[in-house]
């Protein structure tokens, strides 16, 4: 009892101080997770198991909740089933990183700015051409590729490009926004939410493009249609009597010829490995350090450039979180949300699905998803205790969806969100809430719709 009342305060602070956003976001988990070792599992466990009739073993709870010795074990490199899921998830962890470092050699290459660039001329620099080719481009790089990485270069292309042919570049990263979100859900590796659904409960690369790949496709088409009524007006007559002759070319944007061609196999080499992941039985931690230390190998001139530019910050925001949700876990509090959860619905499946999808859609648009999933995944897999194990990989494709998709509703549901309104208006177009909201809003909503009614359709 005592225990518990310590880690929801714990569970609730944080998430207060992550939504102020006033302190860096791994300070925040981290001090959180130390506050979660030394006073849930140490003093709270410790007077229930004394005072309360608990029956807690403090050390195997901080040992689950650390997980450092899944590391050493060879279903952490080599699986066939579901991995652990307890404490501190270092397969997503190490995946996270070893695509950052790739990421980050394509980068000092400048492969994103060449394929925008690329793109861009191939439509002839036609304003309403690009803001629909782009949309696709973000899409399904999105799948592959951290979201953040896609819109930091596609928002900084479409500024310039917007210089270049005399337009307003908002409704095109607003789009482009929306699409990598959208492009996110279709995979394991596009969005962390689900790099944390996949590693938690064993499901692969073909599992996600299979299930919430579908999803993502049919809502694609949707999405496009929209986004072209609603800003064709705008893009329509722009750039007709633009000189687009003296433009830089796409190759002036390669950096490194040699490094460009080995950055572009290493991609592909990634893009197999995940495809195949499930046949192959590498886990994503060995292919995310294996792509990691390819990519360090064959820039060995550059290691250090490379490794300045990973983002440590998010890593560290893993490790203080697990732990956080690992402390829920350990003291049962997940189970009684998911207890919670299952007579709220009366144990209806569909009522179940639909909290699962909109409660996480709501939530996502105001908080930062990766903790809500986090939070979620071992919630889903207690519900399906209770309502039978066929139904886990339904909720899991929910919980996906609800969560990738609705933190396209707002400026701040989304880290894709933020860097994207945060290029333009360093570039001086400033996007306030309504705005935002105004044109991402109805879509989030029409999308939620389709996926539930897919959902039902198809899985229920």
């Amino acid at each position: 009892m005592v225990a518990q009342i310590i880690v929801v305060t714990i569970f609730l602070v944080m998430f207060l101080l992550i939504i102020a956003d006033r302190f860096p976001r791994q300070y925040v988990t981290l001090i959180c997770g130390a506050l979660t070792l030394l006073f849930v599992f140490g003093l709270g466990m410790s007077v229930d198991n004394r005072f309360f009739n608990g029956n807690y073993e403090p050390l195997k709870a901080i040992k689950e909740t650390l997980n450092v010795h899944s590391i050493f074990t060879p279903g952490f490199w080599y699986s066939v089933g579901e991995s652990e899921s307890k404490g501190i998830n270092w397969a997503t962890i190490l995946f996270i990183a070893g695509m950052m470092i790739m990421v980050e050699g394509m980068a000092r290459v400048g492969f994103f700015r060449w394929l925008c660039m690329r793109l861009a001329k191939a439509v002839h620099y036609k304003v309403t051409s690009i803001f629909v080719a782009f949309m696709l481009m973000s899409f399904v790089l999105a799948m592959f590729i951290d979201s953040i990485t896609v819109i930091l270069f596609l928002a900084a292309v479409s500024v310039e490009l917007s210089r270049l042919l005399k337009f307003n570049p908002v409704s095109m990263i607003l789009a482009e926004v929306f699409c990598a979100n959208l492009g996110g859900s279709a995979t394991m590796c596009g969005d962390p939410p689900n790099i944390i659904i996949g590693t938690s409960l064993g499901y692969s690369f073909a599992d996600f493009l299979m299930n919430t790949g579908t999803i993502a496709l049919v809502c694609l088409l949707f999405t496009v249609v929209y986004f072209y009524f609603m800003c064709r007006k705008q893009y329509s007559a722009v750039g007709a009597e633009i000189d687009t002759s003296l433009f830089p070319t796409p190759e002036s944007a390669i950096t490194d010829k040699a490094g460009f061609g080995v950055s572009c196999g290493i991609f592909l080499v990634a893009v197999v490995l995940l495809v195949t992941h499930s046949n192959t039985h590498l886990s994503v931690a060995t292919i995310g350090v294996g792509i990691g230390l390819i990519t360090l190998i064959t820039s060995a001139r550059h290691i250090k450039e490379i490794l300045g530019r990973v983002d440590y910050q998010t890593l560290l925001f893993f490790v203080g979180l697990f732990i956080v949700v690992g402390g829920l876990e350990q003291t049962h509090i997940l189970e009684l949300i998911a207890l919670f959860i299952e007579k709220v619905s009366g144990g209806n499946l569909y009522c179940m699905i639909a909290i699962i999808i909109w409660v996480s859609a709501v939530a996502s648009a105001f908080i930062d998803n990766i903790p809500f999933a986090a939070t979620v995944v071992p919630v889903i897999q207690n519900l399906a205790a209770v309502t039978g194990a066929n139904f886990l990989p339904t909720m899991a494709w929910s919980l996906a969806i609800g969560t990738d998709i609705g933190g396209s509703a707002t400026p701040i549901g989304a880290s894709a969100n933020v860097v994207g309104t945060s290029v333009a208006a360093k570039a001086g177009h400033p996007v306030g809430w309504g705005k935002y909201c105004k044109l991402s809003a109805p879509i989030t909503v029409l999308v939620l719709l389709i996926s539930t009614i897919f959902v039902f359709v198809r899985y229920l």
